[in-house]
């Protein structure tokens, strides 16, 4: 899968479950300062995350993920 997909496919989910626009889910939003997320909103983008892409993503990374790029990077780096 490529990076481009990965980010569609993040931008998808995140829009979805936090009822924001397409358009404001770019690379550089911040998941709480930008798209209003809340730790609750967090642990449930995680798990649709998990199931999308058949990953693990421990607790631990969890509190560096801030940007949807850093969602992308992270899900990149566990499936290449």
């Amino acid at each position: 899968m490529s990076r481009e997909e990965v980010l569609k496919k993040v931008q998808e989910i995140v829009a979805e479950k936090l009822g924001v626009d397409l358009d404001e889910v770019v690379e550089d939003a911040a998941l709480i300062d930008d798209l209003g997320a809340d730790s609750l909103d967090l642990v449930d983008l995680v798990m649709e995350f998990e199931e999308a892409f058949d990953v693990k993503i421990e607790d631990e990374e969890l509190e560096n993920i801030k940007t949807i790029g850093d969602i992308v990077e992270g899900i990149m780096k566990k499936i290449s």
